[in-house]
Parts: structure tokens; C-alpha cells; sequence
């Protein structure tokens, strides 16, 4: 059994989920007779449907929010599964109510709390290829829910768990993982194999490449993730994340969060809450008043300190993060060009001669 996760980026368009088809014919050309892929949202469309929620209903809920914007994957899975039919292939979708996953209600960024494999199994043994909506599941009373942003990885490694799958494979519009965004910092390399806490560590810090809760749930149950790229001249493999490796790196984090409190003591005991549900913070000082700094999990943060009560204001920043070895250093920047240009310094410091290597390969 193959276990696939297509991250948005792959869907661009209706050619895209044809491709995405094609390459799933090819791998049961190739002997691979039953397939699991996990599809995550077409780009920007989570965004949308949050914001048309959000128009109807400032205060709309968080389980009103998450059954919105897991549609985004639903139609996901029903598009692939209408273009993996077309090549006419046995094919049927499964969104979070099918998928056997359990979770509790945090709406948001829900926790998986137990799997029963079953319901895969038993479409599998109907069709062998079957597409699932990433990012969702259900609580113990059958509501959908979220399992955050960019969390279709999840999903994948959760399903590859549940049925004792050792690898899954990941393909999304960079090969692998870097030293640092490619798309920032054009000399960034990138890195053939790097351990599970290695890649959450960046995760945490801003990196996109991979969701910190998938390679978390990965290290815990032993799946090797493979990262991947699907272009029109085939598939590029860059990096492999399984218990070993480590690599320096730089991270940006564009969409990173401050909020800032009215006292320390308010912001000392967001910070606690923050930290019991798996959210890293930075203290920092936003217009004189203590606030924390969030580059990961920003929706759920929020949304856990408004569930306090405590009053307090949010800005967004940068955040740019030098992780060496044991040693995290960070600069909280808010001009996105100087984020970039200090970004590319510390890269060039940590890998001298990158930039003339790549200008000479040019």
C-alpha cells in the first residue's frame, strides 16, 4: 500500500488535479495496486472560506469556522477523485467524517485522540485508490473538526500510521527541505536527510515545508516522511526525515503574530496556556506594553487567549530564526524587505561562499 499526501500548491487549476491523476496511474502501472492519497485545499481557498464566514459573522464560532473551511479539502477530494476516474481507475473520497479519526473539540486545531483503520481498509478493498480530505476528523460527537493550518500532513502521517505504513510520501512545490526558503534566499540548499526534531524545530519557527504536528505524530509512530516535488518533467525527491540528521538553517516566519497585554502578569499567563497546548512564544515588548510573539498555530492562538477573557491587541510581524544546532537565535523584524535582506545575511555567515557557488553553477 502507498500512502500520498498533494499539498495545494498542486492544484492550481483542473490541469493540476489531472497530473496529480496521472502520477497515481503511473505508480499502479508500476505494481502498486492500492492508494491512499491525501489532498489538502487549493491554495488561498481556507482563507476564503474563513473570510466569507467571518463576513456573515464576526463572532462566528470555532466549530462553525472549522466545518467551513474543511470543505476546502473536501472539494479537493472530490476533484481528484473525478480526474482519477476519468483515466478510469476504481476510485472513491473520504472526507472527515469517513477517514476513522477521532479527535477532541478544540476546534481550530484539534488533537487526534484515537484511529480505527476500518473504514480505509474497507474502501480500499472496493477501489484501489482512495482519496481523503486532509486537515479534519470528528470529535466523540460526530462534529467536524480542524486540525489546523497546513494540516494535511497530519492527516497523512496519521493514516499511514493507522495502517502500518513505515513511509509517506509528501509532495508539495519545493523538493525537500532547506537550509533555508528558497524563494527568499535563492542560495539555500537543500538537505538530502534531517532528523524528525531537526524539521519541527523549523516547522515551529516558520518553515512551511512540513507541519511540526505530522513529523511530532511521525517520530512517535516511526513513518519516514519523504518530501517530494511533481513537475512536468516527473518527480524530484529532496529530503528524507526519519530519526537522525541535523542541519543548520535560517527560517522566516512572514506571518507571525504579537499580542500584547495591558501587564506582564496577563502576558505571563497567556504564556502558560500557550505553552500547555504545544505553542511556542517569544516575549517581546510591542508599543511599550509585554506582549508574545507566535509563528506558528496563530489562529489557535488567538483563539485560545480570547477564550480567557483577557483583554489585549494583536499586530503581525516578522520573524526571522537562526537555528544551529542547540542555539536559536531571533530577530523580530516588521519590515518584510529588511526581514529578507537580514535573512539572506545570516545564511551567507552560516554558509560563506553559497551565493558565488550557485552564481558559478549559473
Amino acid at each position: 500500500m502507498t500512502i500520498l499526501k498533494f499539498g495545494g500548491s498542486n492544484f492550481l487549476g483542473p490541469e493540476g488535479y489531472h497530473r496529480v491523476a496521472r502520477h497515481i496511474a503511473q505508480r499502479r502501472a508500476t505494481g502498486e495496486n492500492k492508494i491512499v492519497a491525501v489532498v489538502s485545499a487549493m491554495k488561498g481557498e481556507t482563507d476564503r472560506l474563513k473570510a466569507q464566514i467571518l463576513a456573515v459573522n464576526k463572532e462566528a464560532s470555532p466549530s462553525n469556522l472549522d466545518a467551513a473551511m474543511a470543505t476546502g479539502e473536501m472539494i479537493s477530494a472530490c476533484r481528484l477523485e473525478a480526474a482519477v476516474s476519468y483515466l478510469g481507475i476504481s476510485v472513491t473520497s473520504l472526507d472527515g467524517y469517513g477517514l476513522g479519526i477521532r479527535t477532541n473539540s478544540d476546534f481550530g486545531r484539534a488533537t487526534v485522540e484515537s484511529v480505527d483503520p476500518r473504514p480505509i481498509r474497507s474502501a480500499l478493498q472496493e477501489h484501489d485508490v482512495v482519496i481523503a480530505a486532509g486537515a479534519q476528523a470528528i470529535d466523540q460527537s460526530g462534529r467536524v473538526t480542524f486540525l489546523g493550518r497546513n494540516s494535511s500532513d497530519l492527516t497523512a502521517i496519521v493514516i499511514a500510521s493507522m495502517l502500518e505504513e513505515h513511509a509517506c510520501e509528501i509532495y508539495s512545490d519545493v523538493p525537500g527541505v532547506s537550509t533555508g526558503d528558497p524563494n527568499l534566499i535563492p542560495e539555500a540548499q537543500l538537505i538530502p536527510e534531517i532528523g524528525y526534531r531537526a524539521i519541527a524545530k523549523m516547522s515551529r519557527c516558520g518553515a512551511k515545508v512540513l507541519h511540526h504536528g505530522a513529523v511530532e505524530y511521525a517520530e512517535r509512530h516511526a513513518v519516514t516522511i519523504i518530501c517530494k516535488s511533481l513537475t512536468n518533467d516527473g518527480v524530484v525527491t529532496g529530503t528524507t526525515v526519519t530519526g537522525h540528521g541535523n542541519a543548520r538553517s535560517v527560517t522566516v516566519a512572514r506571518d507571525a503574530v504579537v499580542i500584547s497585554f495591558a501587564s506582564v502578569a496577563a502576558r505571563d499567563n497567556c504564556r502558560a496556556l500557550l505553552d500547555q497546548n504545544g505553542i511556542t512564544t517569544i516575549d517581546v515588548e510591542q508599543n511599550d506594553r509585554p506582549g508574545l510573539c507566535v509563528m506558528s498555530d496563530t489562529d489557535f492562538a488567538r483563539q485560545l487567549v480570547e477564550g480567557t477573557g483577557t483583554p489585549f491587541s494583536i499586530g503581525s510581524t516578522m520573524v526571522v530564526t537562526v537555528l544551529d544546532a542547540s542555539v536559536r537565535r531571533v530577530h523580530v523584524i516588521g519590515d518584510y524587505e529588511r526581514a529578507v535582506w537580514l535573512a539572506r545575511q545570516l545564511h551567507e555567515q552560516m554558509y560563506p561562499g553559497a551565493a558565488a557557488e550557485r552564481f558559478g553553477r549559473g
